[in-house]
């Protein structure tokens, strides 16, 4: 809406719009305000200072034009505390996520209390033919399944995706990458047995052997694992 609008601009950089726009080379430069990523904090607390109507005016505003809109439109869904809430503003808000900056900004502080509830979502995102909407999934499977609540099946769903997107695959290799962390037996095997594409298995290896977490045994190891054109 215009007030929240007139908010962004009041912590505009254009320099930062600048740098922003070389990282998330898919969104024009003009759809680039500029705003650094600590001042969201001050701008939510300033916004909440007014009413209640003014966010969920903004968040019904669909689609918004700027990146700052929709990134700020992603923290202002993680600060929702109903899960059945949180997810139908997720849902209403997927289709027009069009970037991984805005996409890996996705969280809540109530997703570790609703797991069993999670998962079911997790996999019917993962299962979406939008591709942003698939990194989202993922992030959420990477950041709250790769505990005490795993299980190998997980690491199936994302061996299925077949997608050509670059920002899809690249969290599928990241996941693994994760994975290998966390899982390293579970998520080796479903390596040797190269159920991935060969650019996200190498491109898992790749950030696995970039991790600090993993011994330069098993970093070894993994090297020899690249699949060769």
């Amino acid at each position: 809406m215009k007030k929240i609008l007139e908010i962004l601009y009041r912590y505009q950089d254009s320099k930062i719009a600048d740098f922003n726009a070389k990282l998330i080379p898919n969104v024009s430069r003009e759809l680039f305000i500029g705003v650094r990523t600590p001042m969201y904090k001050k701008i939510v607390k300033e916004i909440s200072l007014s009413a209640n109507d003014e966010i969920n005016g903004f968040m019904n505003e669909l689609p918004h034009s700027f990146f700052e809109e929709n990134f700020l439109h992603s923290v202002f869904i993680s600060k929702i505390e109903d899960f059945d809430e949180w997810v139908r503003a997720c849902e209403a808000f997927f289709p027009f996520i069009d970037n991984w900056a805005v996409s890996d900004s996705m969280d809540s502080k109530i997703l570790k209390q609703n797991h069993e509830r999670l998962i079911l979502k997790i996999r019917e995102w993962i299962l979406s033919d939008k591709p942003y909407t698939m990194r989202v999934a993922m992030l959420f499977l990477k950041k709250e399944f790769l505990d005490q609540d795993f299980k190998s099946e997980y690491l199936d769903w994302v061996c299925d995706i077949q997608s050509s997107e670059y920002y899809v695959n690249m969290m599928r290799a990241w996941l693994f990458a994760e994975a290998l962390v966390k899982q390293w037996d579970c998520a080796l095997n479903f390596l040797q047995k190269k159920k991935l594409d060969r650019w996200t298995h190498n491109k898992a290896i790749q950030k696995a052997r970039e991790s600090f977490r993993i011994d330069s045994d098993k970093k070894e190891f993994l090297n020899s694992l690249k699949i060769k054109k």
